[in-house]
């Protein structure tokens, strides 16, 4: 466990300093939501499922799988309720919010699929 957390503590690092070095670099000042709440959010988010995932894993490992899908779910539900300002402050423009939350989102999503599938296959 503490391995998957390592790789994923590297794995959030570069992906915040990539996205920051592009948002300040090319779109300074353009978005709603700065990149490091978005990856606080995303962070302690995948943080969280990571480790109810190996907990779930350690109990009930035949129910590692639909703990991840009901994981995913609330986390679905936990970013809508993250945009909900964006929503309400009427942004002329908020496709560049959402996109550079999502592109994100997924790629700790995918990071968080490969973890359950080697919780499972680990079993």
């Amino acid at each position: 466990m503490y391995k998957t957390l390592l790789y994923f503590v590297v794995f959030a690092l570069a992906l915040f300093g990539a996205h920051y070095y592009v948002a300040e670099t090319y779109f300074p000042g353009k978005f709603y939501y700065e990149v490091w709440h978005i990856y606080a959010f995303l962070f302690s988010g995948t943080f969280i499922v990571l480790l109810l995932l190996k907990l779930v894993h350690k109990s009930l490992p035949d129910k590692t799988g639909f703990a991840f899908m009901g994981l995913c779910l609330l986390k679905v539900m936990a970013s809508v309720v993250f945009f909900i300002p964006l929503i309400q402050a009427d942004v002329a423009a908020p496709e560049p919010d959402v996109i550079s939350f999502f592109i994100p989102y997924f790629l700790f999503l995918t990071f968080e699929a490969v973890s359950a599938v080697r919780f499972i296959n680990a079993s």
